[in-house]
């Protein structure tokens, strides 16, 4: 049996930067991952004698009623099967378990982050090598969706275009967080169909001190997703006053939504507001957190 953790994926910025011929929006930006216990999902796999694949955790129940085929933990490990076909690598049955404890389709990236744990994991188990051509970032951003290159590396980055041009960012600090989700699903075709402007400008200038990236990203970054999405959910706005009610330097919504973090200065601050926001709406998925560093 192995196991790995598939942390959360948190959009610190996210500028939509144009859209190509065949519909993708070209992005630009900055994602951090959790480094908590609370905020992973985890992937075990196990021998078996046929493929199986279970599901458990506090939010498993919502991906009951998925066909497990549309699930990017299958769709990973049939990829890497695929590979190992094509290299000529016999590799058996596995049975895949994911304990999901991140909220579904919450702009945290889970089902991504799943699949690059599985993929990981499954290269080991099975002892395959990565085939850049197969399992390189263009190729996952095509087969496994954008955000899964993102998500294989796990610390501090920028990505461009589609997702497939990853640049890890270097001297990027650790962040004490906190995580609100109000538990409303979001459309993501819905929200890029509602911008009004798909051509704004790039993000430029990422400062290489601890010093200076709250500022930065308070003053140079924002989330062009973010207007869209309150409309559509207006339990975003009230999770950014929250947020910025209990002391956050910056509060902004990842992704598409519809979770929105919060930055503190330390993380007895994080814990107090976290616990002041689950007082305050305790229906709500609220989480204090810290990201990992460069």
């Amino acid at each position: 049996m192995q196991l790995l953790n598939a942390p959360a994926k948190i959009n610190l910025a996210l500028h939509v930067t144009g859209q190509r011929d065949d519909g993708y929006h070209l992005l630009d930006t900055i994602a951090v991952f959790s480094d908590t216990a609370d905020t992973f999902d985890t992937i075990i796999v196990s021998k078996s004698q046929v493929d199986g694949f279970g599901v458990s955790g506090s939010f498993g129940a919502e991906l009951g009623d998925q066909d497990a085929r549309d699930n990017l933990v299958i769709k990973a490990r049939d990829h890497v099967r695929l590979g190992a076909i094509k290299a000529g690598i016999s590799v058996p049955a596995v049975h895949i378990s994911l304990e999901k404890r991140l909220p579904v389709a919450s702009g945290l990236g889970g089902g991504s982050s799943d699949a690059a744990a599985a993929l990981m994991l499954l290269h080991r188990h099975w002892q395959v090598p990565f085939d850049p051509d197969h399992s390189g970032p263009i190729a996952l951003s095509q087969k496994l969706g954008a955000d899964v290159p993102m998500c294989m590396l796990k610390t501090p980055l920028r990505a461009v275009g589609i997702g497939e041009k990853v640049i890890r960012l270097t001297n990027f600090p650790a962040l004490h967080m906190v995580l609100v989700n109000c538990g409303q699903h979001i459309s993501t075709p819905e929200i890029f169909s509602a911008l009004k402007h798909k051509d704004n400008p790039a993000i430029f200038d990422i400062p290489d001190t601890a010093e200076k990236v709250v500022s930065f990203l308070k003053e140079r970054t924002r989330n062009d997703l973010q207007d869209a999405a309150i409309e559509l959910c207006p339990d975003i706005q009230k999770s950014l006053h929250l947020l910025y009610n209990k002391g956050a330097l910056l509060a902004r919504m990842s992704g598409s939504g519809a979770t929105c973090f919060g930055i503190f200065n330390t993380a007895p601050a994080a814990r107090a507001a976290a616990q002041a926001i689950s007082e305050a709406e305790p229906d709500w998925w609220v989480k204090a957190t810290r990201t990992t560093s460069s």
